[in-house]
């Protein structure tokens, strides 16, 4: 007798949500054709299997960097329910805040139509001197000295106390402060930028690029920004503000221009690196008809592993060895870091050989010939390198690699690529969200992880 066998390998068993109902189900983990899958199964609304990789050995390999979670020093909410209906922090949390943000207004002056947080003209509800006490206070009570604090909305530049609240939170023990920006005050207003100069050091700007082509952006913005774009990378070179290109990915829109983008990047002096965020299902995501050609949402999604794969793929120095899983949250977050050197970048993520950043036990990253080389690796690939901290540790690291010489290097030599995918409906996973490390801090005195709050609690905390 033979026995027929399936098409798939069973990895392992999750839990995430129905793409209906948002029910936590059960999901099996399948290899299949050389992708992973979830099949998930909602008594309501009955199978469904949906893309989270398209590369095995890498979904496999962030196993592999697992490290053990760093709490917070305070958690705001008790364990009732269960993940993911306890947000707060609840205890059963694995992970702190390494990048907090901090949204200070929804008012905002575009229509995104891949806005996660449903932001545009006329939502005013800036928030107060008071409420942003409360939020910092929340956060350094859970912190003590937080790495990474991000300013966002809505577009925080409309805040009318703009200065006032990042002048409040440089005073704060925060290491690093960053404002996430569309880019068009940046591009209009030049007394702007110089209060934004006199932040530094230990502040960046986290501008919104997406693409070099109007198409591509009027599908992602509604309007083509290449014009701000480059005034305002020109005024922040003009001033020397580090500067990190975000790029929201939508498959089949600008997938395809991420090598282009990263050689763009390297043009710029005050660029520390590019961060590439697929489309999160949440908030507005609007599919444009014309584009979509009937299509779902659900097939203008793109993956890490995508994003991935064309990065090494490009014509770029970053290769498989240099994007790896951040050790804090492997699944959802690669990062790889290199140093600007005589006009070509360097990884240096390619120089540390993966069998002495894997040996060890428990899945622990070890060094056991250097245990220097381990702490400055620890503290690198971890958000909050995104500081002028990341030159001591690439100095450490770089001491023990006799390649590169390390003399002179400053944050201005920096230059890392990251992939940040955050969780919806469609690759929501238990485990991972329970490893989250970008929270949301709100004036309600709770930390929300990002995949949860656009998810569950957005709509629910901000219309009490």
């Amino acid at each position: 007798m033979s026995n027929k066998a399936r098409p798939y390998i069973f990895y392992g068993q999750t839990q995430s949500l129905c793409e209906e109902c948002l029910t936590v189900v059960p999901a099996k983990i399948l290899f299949q054709h050389g992708n992973v899958y979830y099949q998930k199964r909602c008594a309501e609304h009955g199978v469904q299997k949906t893309l989270i990789s398209t590369d095995i050995d890498y979904y496999k390999r962030c196993k592999e960097y697992l490290k053990p979670g760093d709490m917070p020093e305070a958690f705001q909410t008790e364990i009732k329910q269960g993940c993911p209906h306890d947000c707060g922090l609840c205890p059963d949390h694995e992970q702190h805040s390494c990048l907090a943000l901090f949204e200070i207004i929804d008012e905002c002056n575009m229509h995104c139509p891949v806005c996660f947080a449903n932001s545009a003209p006329g939502m005013g509800n800036p928030r107060s001197m008071e409420d942003l006490e409360i939020m910092l206070q929340t956060l350094l009570a859970s912190e003590q000295q937080p790495d990474l604090v991000q300013v966002s909305g809505g577009e925080p530049t409309l805040h009318p106390q703009l200065m006032d609240i990042l002048r409040r939170l440089k005073a704060s023990p925060i290491r690093h402060l960053m404002l996430n920006t569309n880019g068009i005050r940046i591009a209009r207003d030049p007394h702007l930028v110089e209060d934004l100069a006199s932040l530094k050091p230990g502040f960046e700007v986290y501008l919104q690029f997406d693409s070099l082509k109007a198409a591509a952006l009027q599908n992602i913005r509604g309007q083509d920004m290449r014009n701000i774009r480059q005034q305002a990378l020109e005024k922040l070179e003009q001033h020397n503000i580090s500067t990190t290109l975000v790029c929201v990915i939508r498959k089949g829109v600008n997938d395809d221009e991420i090598g282009e983008i990263i050689q763009f990047a390297q043009q710029w002096k005050c660029v520390r690196g590019i961060t590439f965020q697929p489309v999160q299902d949440a908030g507005r995501n609007e599919v444009p008809f014309d584009s979509a050609q009937g299509a779902s949402r659900s097939q203008h999604r793109i993956t890490l592993s995508e994003i991935r794969t064309r990065i090494v793929e490009a014509d770029n120095p970053f290769g498989d060895t240099d994007m790896i899983p951040l050790p804090c949250h492997p699944e959802n977050i690669s990062i790889g870091y290199g140093i600007k050197m005589g006009g070509e970048i360097v990884p240096v993520t390619g120089l540390l050989p993966r069998e002495e950043l894997l040996k060890g036990v428990d899945n622990t990253i070890t060094f056991e010939k250097s245990a220097g080389l381990k702490d400055a690796f620890l503290k690198l690939f971890s958000l909050d390198a995104c500081s002028e901290q990341t030159t001591d540790n690439l100095q450490t690291m770089l001491c023990c690699l006799p390649r590169i010489q390390s003399e002179g290097l400053t944050y201005d030599n920096v230059f890392r690529i990251v992939i940040m995918a955050f969780m919806d409906k469609y690759d929501f996973d238990i485990g991972s969200v329970k490893r989250s490390c970008t929270h949301f801090v709100e004036p309600n005195g709770k930390i929300y992880p990002f995949d949860t709050w656009n998810l569950f609690y957005r709509e629910k905390v901000r219309g009490k």
